[in-house]
């Protein structure tokens, strides 16, 4: 790949609704944080350096957790950033309890969300989240009681907008029916189709869709394919999986993640690479 030019928005802009639209190209906070998404990062100045140079890049999404540590991420993200740019959108997500690393469990009770977006505030250094998400259904709770929670923080004026993650067309359906929805955060990559559906709607209804794990190759035939697309374009595999995903759908806004200055650059560069319709048609099989 030629020496690219660093600009998130070479991806395009995307409508979250209520007034607020970013760069088609956000960034995932999640690897901020030490391993097993536990504690803190094993550096974190470079963590904070990773934060700070997403948005002179043209970064204007950054996606946290509460359970990203937990409190780590937000916290890093609070003392790097703040004050916030006008043009920034953070978004968290809440719904999810953590008892070690690579542990996580889901807790939809309508008093946890309240609890974690009032901790989540004090770490963000903020007075309203500018996007805050269900990160998991909680099988033991109605979505609505757990949906309700979040709208009712809204009308508080402690939330701006809100979206729901890894969730069926059911689930996305019943969302709807309690509150706006802008965004839906699902898995889905290159080799890992499954949100398909899920996506589709998104596309239909003019809601930004947020892949998790975006960088899954799938198939050793595709990893293959994957590559030769990427050494003829002179990029990387990783890359070339971005590329794919934004021109997949207007719907989606990637958000790769990293601990690493180079590596966010790297993946920023993706933001001005094209494949061609042939190459675009060959990598989704």
């Amino acid at each position: 790949m030629a020496q690219a030019q660093l600009d998130a928005g070479l991806a395009g802009r995307i409508e979250l609704g209520r007034g607020r639209s970013v760069n088609r190209f956000g960034f995932g906070a999640m690897r901020i944080t030490g391993p097993g998404i536990w504690g803190e990062p094993p550096d974190p100045d470079e963590a904070r350096r990773v934060l700070r140079r997403a948005l002179e890049v043209g970064v204007e999404l950054i996606d946290t957790a509460h359970a990203y540590g937990p409190e780590v991420s937000e916290r890093l993200i609070g003392e790097a950033l703040h004050p916030y740019p006008d043009e920034l959108v953070i978004a968290t997500k809440t719904g999810l309890q953590r008892s070690g690393p690579d542990a996580w469990s889901p807790d939809g009770r309508p008093e946890t969300i309240r609890r974690d977006c009032e901790r989540s505030l004090t770490l963000l250094r903020s007075e309203r989240i500018d996007l805050l998400q269900l990160h998991r259904v909680d099988p033991t709770v109605p979505i609505e009681e757990s949906l309700g929670a979040i709208a009712a923080l809204r009308v508080e004026g402690k939330v701006d907008m809100i979206g729901v993650s890894n969730v069926s067309i059911e689930e996305l359906e019943r969302a709807r029916a309690i509150t706006d929805i802008v965004s839906v955060q699902n898995r889905y990559s290159l080799g890992d189709r499954e949100s398909e559906d899920v996506l589709a709607i998104c596309e239909r209804d003019g809601i930004a869709f947020l892949p998790w794990h975006p960088l899954g190759a799938g198939s050793l035939t595709r990893a293959s394919e994957l590559d030769d697309v990427a050494a003829a374009h002179g990029a990387t595999a990783a890359q070339v999986a971005i590329a794919w995903l934004l021109q997949r759908s207007p719907a989606i806004l990637p958000i790769p993640g990293t601990s690493s200055v180079a590596h966010l650059e790297e993946d920023v560069a993706a933001a001005g690479l094209e494949l061609s319709d042939m190459e675009f048609e060959r990598l989704a099989g």
